[in-house]
């Protein structure tokens, strides 16, 4: 009897732990402590807080901006309570001055509910939730994508008995995107079926810089399309509206340009490693329904080489000289050699043809970067054609003179670019101002005798330490920043350059002046290809995305648990973020400083 007796006591016991167990899954087991990390509460044992069903549940509202990545410039607050929806039962209504700012804005709607479904953990079906209606008003009908775009918005949200009620407010419908890609940052998959919601916020957000933006190069290896596009979606779900499309180099010349199809049929590595006039359309459409400008880049004078080749061969002479010179660090920075040839009136013209075509894939507003840096002197000075050319015109070999020639192929170009847009947009009045790369021909010392500053938007990209940002602003010239220590995302990988972790990138602190339009940071290709570029990029890009939307006072050790989430978003989007920390510092925040 003894031993019956026993027996049933341990079954009782045992059936009490297990239902202890049970119940202590089921409830929520994450508080957000005074720190603002979010921390798992297994015993239960902190008295009378609010708790959550996952770290990621307890981050939506834990501190002052949530998940919400990057940080909200004018107002944030947000409500510790939540409501579990079927995001199928989300309804949009879209009132817009015209029917073009009602389609973005409805295709907007399409792209949100997408993302959001992929943080359904379970079945994503609710049939007894609530509506959540989100109601977007736009004021303005323009769809320019420009240095002056507005991209303010005001986001509200609450519920009441009968649903959840969101309205956004802005002006352009590009700023309804950035509120919408915001609203997607207060929603999170739930170990229950349908997703989880704050129950109320209210963000009021506009950006510091107009130019927050990705240089991607796809010359020195090719980048399928399909990687190009979830460039630009990661791209959207940080903020960022710039797409600086680095499309060719020496190495090849990927680009079809439908006047001059010999320019990709001798400078693609392949036939089927080319982006087609197609390709190109659909790539600015893809971009633009995210907010995204695409800045196209034909360098030159200098990284200009395969898909130049053939001018000799169809009686144009040499477009390009030094082409594949040996040894090559004689002739240029890198191999393959090739510089364009100043004096060659015909590669003129074939830069005209080439502007032709990007006037007409991208928007009517759009600008292009003329490249620009890294002009090999000792090319054009062991060139005959060139220094033949030099003398009969009057130059002599001076440094001076070279730097004179070199300018002028920037104002030939200049004026065959604004001879296309002003041709076929007759309607844009004003001349459209180029990016041009920081180089010798922009020293404060000669920049005024060689670039104007009504034209020239000069790209720096020089270290910290460097004066040159401060002394450009003094004369006038507006800048987009690429620190060279900081956001040139392919260093730490080749030669004596330093890999600059997210940290690094993050603290990279902007000056705030009327002449300064932004950064970017730079995706160089030389040492990635499709099968690592996503990881080289991602997460860290965001990180300068926060820089470039909020410049925060923060530094990267108080953000990173926001951070960490922005990662796990990037991934639940299909985004191949690099992991930046051991598992257990993101599951046991504010640890691992």
């Amino acid at each position: 009897m003894s031993i019956l007796n026993n027996l049933f006591e341990f079954a009782v016991v045992l059936l009490f732990l297990v239902a202890t167990v049970q119940t202590q899954s089921e409830s929520p087991q994450w508080i957000c402590d005074s720190t603002d990390s979010c921390l798992i509460d297994n015993a239960a044992n902190i008295g009378d807080v609010k708790r959550f069903e996952s770290q990621n549940d307890c981050r939506l509202s834990c501190g002052k901006y949530g998940a919400i990545w990057p940080i909200p410039t004018v107002e944030c607050s947000i409500s510790n309570e939540r409501i579990r929806f079927d995001p199928w039962k989300v309804r949009f209504n879209v009132v817009a001055p015209d029917a073009a700012s009602t389609q973005y804005v409805r295709e907007s709607n399409r792209i949100f509910v997408s993302n959001i479904l992929k943080d359904c953990v379970r079945n994503c079906s609710l049939p007894n939730s609530k509506e959540v209606l989100v109601k977007t008003r736009v004021s303005s009908n323009s769809l320019v994508l420009d240095w002056g775009t507005n991209e303010t918005y005001t986001l509200s949200l609450r519920t009441t008995d009968m649903a959840t009620f969101v309205e956004v407010k802005a002006q352009t419908v590009y700023g309804a995107r950035h509120a919408l890609e915001t609203l997607s940052n207060l929603i999170t998959g739930s170990k229950d079926n349908g997703l989880l919601m704050v129950r109320a916020a209210r963000v009021r957000d506009a950006p510091i810089y107009p130019h927050r933006g990705l240089l991607l190069d796809t010359a020195r290896n090719y980048i399928p399309l399909k990687l190009i596009s979830r460039t630009l979606d990661a791209m959207a779900a940080s903020k960022m509206n710039v797409l600086h499309w680095h499309v060719v180099d020496s190495q090849s010349f990927p680009l079809e340009i439908t006047r001059v199809p010999e320019m990709q049929q001798f400078g693609a590595y392949r036939s089927d490693m080319v982006y087609s006039r197609t390709d190109t359309n659909n790539i600015v459409r893809y971009a633009r329904l995210r907010g995204i400008r695409i800045i196209i880049e034909i360098d030159g004078p200098s990284h200009a080489g395969n898909g130049w080749q053939w001018g000799t061969l169809s009686g144009l002479g040499n477009m390009a000289v030094c082409l594949n010179q040996q040894p090559w660090r004689s002739y240029c920075i890198q191999p393959p050699c090739g510089q364009l040839n100043p004096f060659n009136e015909n590669m003129y013209g074939i830069m005209k043809e080439i502007y032709e075509d990007l006037a007409e894939v991208n928007a009517p507003e759009e600008t292009i970067h003329v490249g620009g840096d890294e002009v090999f002197i000792p090319c054009w000075n062991s060139t005959a054609e060139i220094t033949r050319r030099m003398t009969e015109t009057g130059f002599d070999l001076s440094m001076r003179s070279f730097y004179k020639v070199w300018s002028e192929f920037h104002q030939k170009n200049l004026d065959s670019w604004d001879n296309v847009t002003q041709r076929q947009y007759p309607r844009i009045t004003e001349p459209k101002s180029v990016i041009i790369w920081s180089s010798h021909l922009t020293d404060p010392e000669i920049i005024a005798d060689h670039l104007p500053k009504e034209r020239y938007i000069v790209q720096t990209w020089v270290e910290s330490d460097k004066t040159l940002n401060n002394d450009l602003l003094l004369k006038g010239y507006r800048i987009i920043v690429s620190t060279k220590n900081a956001w040139y995302l392919d260093h730490g990988f080749w030669g004596r350059t330093s890999f600059y972790n997210w940290r690094t990138v993050y603290d990279n602190r902007m000056d705030v002046h009327p002449l300064v339009l932004g950064g970017e940071v730079c995706m160089w290709s030389e040492y990635v290809d499709q099968s690592s570029v996503e990881s080289r990029i991602w997460p860290r890009a965001g990180a300068a995305a926060e820089r470039l939307w909020a410049n925060p006072k923060l530094s990267s050790l108080l953000v990173q648990a926001r951070f960490f989430r922005y990662r796990d978003r990037l991934l639940s989007r299909g985004i191949k973020a690099d992991a930046v920390i051991p598992k257990w510092c993101v599951l046991n925040e504010g640890k691992c400083l």
